[in-house]
């Protein structure tokens, strides 16, 4: 399984996939965090210089929505490719089991998601010179939103390998997984807002990764969102390996 993970990895960074994710995702977070001027007549300001507080909220807020095209970017080859080609058969008589070669290529995914977050720690270093006075930044809630961040990542990066997994064709892999991250991500709030189902809106609105993100991006870590997220990923880890499975029936 690890020597499958290492070739993952330098697949991805052994191509431009890797790299133009992880430079278009740090180059999207610096302009809406430090160039581009914010509406004033808008409550939030995404511009870390123009709003005068000591934070970084801005990158919790616009990382999901950059990772929400991202990170189906990344996984869109991880299956289809594989069957475009051909090797899905040879990959498959591996002494693998097929939970072990979807590990491995979550694992793959998720660690390029990591690189791409490690950079923005210049980001809290910057805050952190710069405010009145140096230092004047909640550190333990800028931690607790890295690791919401981190789940949110992981999620999408779930979702993605199972797009992957039912198609051949990487475009259409892209646009499932943006589909069903969309969803997973805003559509249950949207759904919820309608006030259509009544006492259970709740429970709908509890269903998206929106809910449990939002909670943890204030710095508190709750278990039932931390199972809520392991979860969601095993529920998509499960639902590929049924995928992969159905060729033997």
């Amino acid at each position: 399984m690890f020597t499958l993970l290492k070739k993952e990895i330098r697949s991805f960074l052994s191509s431009l996939i890797g790299y133009i994710a992880i430079c278009v995702f740090l180059l999207l977070i610096s302009l809406f965090m430090w160039v581009i001027n914010s509406n004033s007549s808008s409550s939030f300001n995404a511009n870390v210089l123009d709003s005068g507080y000591a934070n970084i909220d801005s990158l919790f807020i616009i990382a999901p929505w950059v990772f929400l095209f991202l990170i189906p970017a990344i996984t869109m080859r991880s299956f289809a490719d594989e069957k475009k080609a051909g090797t899905i058969e040879l990959l498959l008589t591996r002494p693998l089991t097929d939970l072990q070669i979807i590990l491995a290529k979550y694992f793959a995914g998720l660690i390029l998601v990591l690189f791409s977050l490690l950079p923005t720690l210049i980001y809290f270093y910057s805050v952190y010179k710069l405010g009145n006075p140096v230092g004047n930044i909640d550190t333990g809630g800028m931690w607790g939103s890295y690791i919401g961040l981190l789940f949110l990542g992981a999620g999408f990066v779930s979702i993605g390998i199972f797009a992957s997994s039912i198609t051949e064709n990487q475009v259409v892999s892209f646009i499932i997984g943006l589909f069903l991250c969309f969803v997973m991500y805003i559509g249950f709030d949207f759904l919820g807002s309608f006030s259509l189902f009544g006492k259970i809106d709740n429970i709908i609105i509890a269903l998206g990764i929106n809910n449990h993100y939002g909670s943890m991006s204030r710095g508190v870590i709750d278990t039932r969102d931390v199972i809520y997220f392991i979860s969601m990923i095993a529920v998509f880890i499960l639902a590929t390996r049924t995928v992969l499975e159905s060729r033997k029936w």
